[in-house]
């Protein structure tokens, strides 16, 4: 169950924020191609897609070229964030405490000298 609230809440997510909106046009484009097809049997899918994306021409059924996908951008969820006039931010000066006469940093798990004795340059004879 949680599988599918995820799933379904990032598709939400990316409908609305990016181009994804687009793909949901996929049926015009299919029932595009059949209007054209019935027109020109011969048609290749790959014809109508340089005819519609690659040269696109002002014809009599451009207004349904224009709801093709990826024809035309449409605006994405887009968050906008404004500070009021009087927001202000005050920085302090902030000191360190000084670390004289603290105990040197000892870990279990790092040893300098075995790291240095393993890693050394190749020497001439």
């Amino acid at each position: 169950m949680r599988k599918w609230i995820a799933i379904c809440m990032l598709s939400v997510y990316l409908v609305s924020t990016t181009e994804a909106c687009q793909l949901l046009k996929i049926p015009i484009l299919v029932e595009h191609f059949i209007e054209h097809r019935k027109q020109d049997p011969r048609l290749t899918f790959w014809a109508f897609l340089k005819m519609h994306y690659d040269h696109p021409v002002k014809d009599a059924d451009y207004q349904k070229d224009q709801k093709l996908p990826f024809v035309t951008h449409s605006g994405t969820l887009t968050l906008v964030f404004t500070l009021d006039n009087c927001f202000s931010l005050e920085l302090e000066k902030w000191t360190f405490p000084s670390l004289e006469g603290a105990p040197p940093y000892k870990n279990v798990f790092y040893e300098k000298d075995i790291l240095t004795a393993i890693w050394q340059p190749p020497r001439v004879c």
